[in-house]
This record gives structure tokens, sequence and C-alpha cells, in this order.
């Protein structure tokens, strides 16, 4: 119900048209800022004992919120402000194209709301975290794509609004052919990898924090967007490599199935060096170490050379930073104890003296027969 027809029933009528629309609007969004702190007051009361959900969403739509009440507060204040026809149908056309990118807004913190909801069960930080981080990228793709989703919806709703645009629309079918052929062609990359993501979230060859080896860098999955995937190299240094990458190129994961892997060190000693003791010796490193998960050890001569023969050592442990620091550790304890207990077993350069008849004197004193000579 309008209280008033016009300013001219409480007295204003003497003032200019343009401070008579600037006391309506100001009137109407203050009113509803007001109601909007009341109601929003009152909600948060009422969520602080409910679940998760709606406390989030309570505080996540605090601003939509005031917005939304600010266009419905505005329609009756055009109304009764001095304003020509054509003016109060542009500003009708601009508070319905106000709500249509309101409800895309709506619809956008709601998706973010329920993917944190849904996060929250999953602790990606854990050693066994292969559940963890298989939601964690599906969640983070879909949730890039459906945004994606509502952001052009919401845009094409609004500018469909406008008669123009959609007069463009008709002459845009008739040549819709080779404008898809052009468009195609110009975004391939794009697309390519937008549909690559999608791939990704349904197949996921890789996900968060995976272990990987791209282009010969370790590393792990430190971000997936939507056209490309950030990785942290071991010293820090990040890798952007495209999300087509992984659906056309080779590359190696650690931690496909789970994050437990076996670590490899490999020795190289002399033919004559004790195996059976250096492999006592190396599981009791492994033993001793907090780094071994118990589950896989091995030492086997794995190849003879012309001077040295090759030992692998197989050690287990639960995820991939944990086993390249116990390869370290095995490395240096092995070593320091071989120079140590049999040092005759490291790698030597063996040469044959032939001493020929009637010179061993030479032979052996080379500097007394120099002498002799002299």
């Amino acid at each position: 119900m309008m209280l008033f027809q016009n300013f001219s029933d409480i007295g204003l009528g003497w003032l200019p048209a343009w401070a008579v629309i600037l006391i309506d609007f100001g009137l109407a969004i203050a009113l509803a800022c007001l109601v909007h702190a009341s109601i929003y007051a009152g909600l948060r009361r009422l969520a602080q004992g409910s679940e998760l959900f709606r406390r989030e969403l309570v505080s996540k739509t605090r601003g939509p919120a005031r917005l939304a009440l600010i266009f419905l507060f505005i329609a009756p204040a055009a109304a009764v402000a001095p304003l020509s026809p054509s003016d109060e149908q542009g500003l009708r056309h601009l508070v319905l194209v106000g709500t249509i990118l309101l409800l895309g807004w709506i619809a956008r913190i709601v998706l973010d709301v329920w993917a944190k909801i849904h996060l929250r069960r999953f602790a990606i930080d854990s050693e066994d975290n292969l559940l963890a981080r298989k939601h964690v990228t599906q969640t983070k793709i879909f949730l890039r794509v459906a945004s994606v989703l509502i952001t052009i919806v919401a845009i094409a709703a609004a500018l469909m609004t406008f008669d123009e645009v959609r007069q463009y629309g008709v002459s845009l079918l008739a040549s819709a052919g080779a404008a898809g052929i052009v468009a195609g062609l110009a975004l391939q990359s794009v697309l390519k990898n937008i549909f690559a993501g999608i791939q990704l979230a349904m197949t996921q060859p890789i996900r968060i924090d995976d272990a990987l080896i791209v282009e010969g860098e370790w590393g792990n999955v430190e971000e997936i967007t939507s056209t490309y995937v950030v990785i942290r190299i071991w010293d820090w240094r990040r890798m952007i490599v495209p999300l087509s990458y992984f659906i056309e190129k080779p590359f190696q994961n650690w931690t496909r199935e789970n994050a437990q892997l076996i670590g490899t060190v490999l020795i190289y000693l002399d033919h004559s060096a004790p195996v059976d003791r250096i492999r006592d010796k190396a599981r009791e490193i492994a033993e001793a170490s907090a780094l071994w998960d118990g589950g896989v050890f091995n030492l086997a001569v794995t190849d003879f050379r012309e001077r040295v023969m090759e030992l692998r050592v197989l050690v287990s442990a639960r995820n991939a930073p944990r086993a390249f620091d116990l390869r370290c550790e095995m490395r240096e304890k092995l070593v320091a104890w071989i120079q140590a207990e049999i040092p005759q077993a490291l790698p030597r350069t063996r040469e044959e003296l032939t001493i020929e008849p009637g010179r061993a004197g030479e032979a052996e004193h080379p500097g007394l027969a120099a002498q002799r000579r002299a």
C-alpha cells in the first residue's frame, strides 16, 4: 500500500524534480538497509544452533540479501517519484537486469558453501589421503565448470532482456554455422582444455597433491584450474601445465592408487664385497628408521660390470617425501658402515705388475738401480 501518491502530499512539491528523486530513492535504500539489518540479526540468532550449512549460508548471503531488498524497495519508490514514463521503464529494466545477475550471484554463493561443507569431511594433509584427494579434485573442477556456466547463463539472460540483443539473436541464428566454425577455430585450445578438465574430473588420472614426474621434474599437484595445472616442484618452483597435456602425453603418477611408495637405492661395490653382511646391515638400518613402514625390504645384486657390481636396495614408505628421505638415510648410513667395517668392499682399480727375469732389483728398487748406473 502506498502511503503517499506523490511528494506534494507531504509538502515537498516545491523541491526540484532531481532533489525529490534523490530523497525518494535515498529513503527507499535506507529503509531497505534497516529492514535487512533487522532480518539478518534475527536469522543470525536462529542459525547459531543449526547445522553448519545454514550458518555459512546466512553469513555468505548477507550482501546479496541486502541488494535484493534494495531492488524490492526501489520498485514502489519509482512509482511515486516524479519520473517520466521512459525513465520509469528504464529503471524497472535496470532492476530486472540486476535481479537476474543477483540470482546468479546467489547461486554461485550456494555452490561455494556446499563445496566448502563437502570438503570439510576430508583431510588432505593426512598420510593416507587418497579418498580426500579424489573428492577435492572432483569438487574443485566441477565447481569451476559450474561457476563458468552460471556466469554465462546469468549474463545471457540479462542481455536477452534488451530488445536489440534479441533482434541480433535472430540474425546470429542465420549465420550460426559459419560463426560456430570461426569460434571453434579461435577457441580451440581453450575449449580443448575445458573438456580436458571435465575428463580429468571424471577419470582422475591426477588429483590434488599427487606426486608426479612431468617433463623430467618431480613435484606435487598444487592446483587444478579450468585450463591448467600448477605443479609444485620439490625445490618450490611452480610448473604450469595445460590440462590437455595429461590427456595427450604420458607422465608418471607415483600416488595413483595409494600414497605408499618403494624407494630404490643403488650402490656400486667391489666384486669381493660380502653381500650377506651388507644385506643384514641394510635391513638393520631400515628397521631402525622411523621412515620405513615395514612393508618392503630387499637387497640383491642386480648387475655386474667390468670393475664393480651393482647392489639394489628396495625399501618402502608411506608417501613420496618419506620414501625420498628414507633413500637418503639408507645411502648415508650404509656407505658410512662400509667405510668403517669393510673398506676393502669399496670399488678398487686393479693392475697387474710383471717383473722381467734378471731385473727384479730394478723393478723392486728403481731408485737404487739408477744410482748404480750413475
